[in-house]
């Protein structure tokens, strides 16, 4: 099996997205599965990851770690000829995505997609909600060409189904237990970032509006007021909101910037709880990674979260934004010793059922079934 992936974002940007698609070729490679990965100019040089043909791209301005990818049609053709893949996999539904749908179609290629970003809650964060009747629009339209969508959870394929969406499937997400787990010393982690309070709490996310900072911040404020000196945060992550929160935030914290392997799974760790307001997510892999490391996370009652959390047994779920729950949860299960570390314990068990080669193999099914479509079999 021959496989093209087309996508507007791809590693080193850190983001679901590019570490899903990261996963992702890594067990394809494993595997001896061939692959291309058509992506903006960013990727990096000496990555594992081989066969990524990059696009030109310009930073967005209101975004720098975004880019939008400059297509160029020629290149694309010549590289789908040359490679004769057996399927196209579009990842994000602009750019890239238009290009590889626009070639799938010209050269009779089987085609499939995956919705990894909940766009139009994102909307009311940069202040354009009247866009979201077009939006949806497009997205019917586009996901209308594919013959299968993958959707990360049940609570997007619900969703998406009461917008119209057809040929909808889970593509789920899992996590690598022997990078994520409790057993990291916790005390390296307090000696790096000087830490010397009781309790750890940390986020582990992009520092922009639709991660509802705005609600982060007001938390940390709070609980610094109740808790004081007993409690450090750690905020793992960067993005244009960092500036602004580090202004607002100055007592008790300790930014990291981005951290990846190791480094990240200790502060998983090493953290009493992980705090996640963000309720735009249509997964959440870092709830599932703090799950993993034995941290029972707060988080928003939205989007995948929900379908992740489980309510008083891996973690506590909150209405989005109403910082009263969340730090209320927060003192709940400080107060509570024995009942964190069940809850670690569950998480972990849960984490462990997560496991990535059996969700690609499913997908690998999925894409077996395309091919062998009865519509397919006569593009052959």
């Amino acid at each position: 099996m021959k496989i093209a992936i087309f996508t507007d974002t791809f590693i080193p940007q850190v983001n679901g997205v590019a570490k899903t698609l990261e996963r992702f070729t890594r067990y394809l490679q494993c595997n001896g599965i061939e692959y291309y990965v058509f992506a903006p100019e960013n990727t990096t040089e000496d990555s594992f990851v081989t066969n990524v043909k990059k696009m030109k791209s310009l930073p967005l301005s209101i975004y720098p770690e975004c880019r939008l990818a400059i297509p160029n049609p020629v290149f694309i053709k010549k590289e789908l000829q040359r490679f004769q893949p057996d399927l196209i996999h579009i990842a994000t539904p602009f750019n890239m995505g238009l290009f590889g749908m626009y070639y799938a179609k010209r050269l009779g290629i089987p085609l499939v997609g995956s919705y990894h970003t909940d766009f139009d809650a994102y909307l009311k964060y940069y202040k354009v909600e009247f866009l979201s009747r077009f939006l949806w629009n497009y997205l019917r339209w586009f996901h209308s060409s594919l013959q299968k969508t993958f959707v990360p959870s049940h609570e997007t394929l619900k969703q998406l189904q009461n917008k119209g969406f057809r040929d909808l499937h889970i593509w789920a997400r899992g996590v690598d237990c022997n990078l994520y787990h409790p057993h990291y010393e916790k005390q390296t982690v307090r000696d790096t970032y000087g830490i010397g309070a009781k309790y750890i709490l940390s986020y582990v996310g992009r520092m922009a509006p639709e991660k509802d900072i705005d609600t982060l911040t007001e938390i940390i404020q709070k609980i610094n007021q109740t808790l004081g000196d007993s409690v450090h945060w750690l905020l793992v992550g960067d993005g244009p909101l960092t500036e602004e929160m580090r202004a607002n935030v100055t007592e008790n914290v300790t930014f990291t910037g981005y951290l990846k392997g190791k480094e990240l799974a200790a502060v998983y760790a090493s953290s009493d709880l992980m705090v996640f307001p963000s309720a735009t997510e249509t997964f959440g892999n870092v709830v599932l990674e703090s799950l993993a490391s034995g941290t029972p996370v707060i988080g928003a009652n939205a989007g995948g979260v929900k379908n992740i959390l489980q309510h008083g047994t891996t973690g506590y779920l909150c209405n989005p934004k109403d910082t009263d729950a969340f730090c209320a949860a927060i003192e709940d299960l400080l107060d509570s010793g024995p009942i964190i570390e069940k809850m670690g314990q569950s998480g972990r068990e849960y984490a462990l059922s997560q496991n990535w080669d059996t969700i690609f193999e499913k997908l690998l099914g999925h894409y077996k079934d395309v091919i062998q479509a009865p519509q397919n079999k006569l593009l052959a």
